[in-house]
């Protein structure tokens, strides 16, 4: 497959007006160019898909190629025409990809030398790419203020229109690539600090194992900026705790296992001794937590109301495993976190249970993706990965 398919939306267009009339004439009426214009177009198309969409060039069939193209391209046309339609009804037929991709990188950084800087361009081809789509929305989508280009909610609501569709088209280039045995794009991973600890390195070793040639890239971050890296395209799939019922509506979430906090210390800590613990004692302690408006810290704090005590007040907010077990083993704190993040340390016995917490409740750890996401064929293998190398929670330490 060569160049990308997104280059020229007026030839994807013209694809599944094909598939559906049946007629490249047709199609080519429908897309107001001569047919052997249209015949052009979908010989350069079919060179950038990497072979034949159609069983025959002037009829509707389409080949294996083009079966795993077309639903694609309707989820994509489908999202994207939505937000045409909410600023002019020429927008579908006269915007390209280029300006699409000026639209979001200027969104993105509020200026259009950035946007340029990001895209590659000089600051005027960005603006004119603007200026294009303004005129044919027949409004303004920026205001330009002291601090830079302000989106307006027009161009906010077509930018996040334009990336799911762009997305959707970047899935339809990796099935294509599938076809001829070829990993196309790697699959990208937002994971919150309990996946990273034992269960995604588990599941990603048996990915490789599958398909040894696809990249997969890891982003690390917290649960707000990757719900919204999600939202936006920008990854795939979530991994960590679920946040049941999910946040947005356009977020669907799927539980893997289930997963307890860990109240640890260091071995040898003199409130390992404690049976029963003296609760008092322990909300006077140094710990190391999870971070304010996280579940785990909910759950944290409930423990010692219900002892009728406040929850410790000298903490160290974290949901690094490595930055709890060096103040534990080097400091002396209690620590607070995921069960199935601490695996690992509890494993070695590098740290140790507290005879408190066995009866706080489970959280559900699961897979975050966007509403009618539809995963490509190596990405499906991974979710697969994921679910066999779920922990065992009632075997942990």
């Amino acid at each position: 497959m060569s160049g990308g398919l997104p280059d020229n939306l007026r030839h994807l267009r013209l694809f599944l007006a094909l598939s559906g009339k049946g007629s490249l004439s047709a199609a080519a009426a429908q897309m107001g160019l001569s047919q052997p214009a249209a015949s052009q177009a979908l010989a350069a198309l079919e060179r950038r898909a990497g072979g034949p969409l159609f069983a025959r060039r002037m009829s509707g069939a389409l080949t294996p190629r083009g079966l795993a193209l077309q639903p694609r391209v309707v989820r994509a046309f489908a999202i994207l025409d939505q937000g045409f339609a909410d600023l002019s009804p020429r927008l579908w037929l006269t915007t390209s990809h280029a300006q699409l991709r000026a639209l979001i990188a200027t969104v993105d950084n509020g200026s259009f030398a950035l946007a340029a800087a990001r895209l590659g361009l000089k600051p005027p081809s960005v603006q004119r790419a603007i200026a294009t789509l303004e005129a044919e929305a027949g409004r303004t989508l920026f205001t330009r203020t002291a601090q830079g280009m302000r989106a307006s909610r027009a161009a906010h609501s077509l930018s996040r229109a334009a990336r799911l569709a762009l997305a959707e088209l970047a899935q339809a280039e990796a099935d294509l690539a599938a076809i001829d045995g070829v990993a196309a794009g790697p699959i990208r991973v937002g994971a919150l600090p309990l996946a990273r600890a034992a269960w995604l390195p588990a599941a990603l070793a048996a990915f490789r194992r599958r398909c040894p040639g696809h990249a997969v890239s890891i982003i690390d971050g917290d649960y707000g900026a990757l719900i919204g890296a999600l939202q936006r395209a920008e990854i795939d799939l979530m991994l960590g705790a679920l946040r049941a019922p999910a946040p947005h509506d356009d977020i669907c979430e799927a539980r893997v296992f289930d997963d307890r906090l860990a109240l640890v210390a260091a071995p040898g800590h003199p409130a390992l001794g404690d049976h029963p613990p003296d609760m008092a004692a322990l909300a006077r302690a140094d710990w190391v937590v999870p971070r304010s408006g996280a579940p785990g810290r909910a759950q944290f704090n409930a423990l010692f109301r219900a002892a009728g005590l406040s929850p410790p007040s000298d903490v160290v907010e974290t949901g690094s495993v490595v930055i709890l077990r060096e103040l534990a083993v080097e400091a002396g704190y209690l620590g607070c976190i995921s069960g199935a993040q601490l695996a690992p340390e509890l494993r070695r016995g590098q740290l140790v249970r507290l005879p408190i917490g066995g009866d706080l409740p489970a959280r559900p750890i699961g897979i975050s993706t966007r509403d009618g996401w539809v995963p490509t064929r190596a990405q499906a293998m991974l979710v697969d990965c994921l679910h066999d190398a779920a922990p065992d929670v009632r075997a942990q330490p």
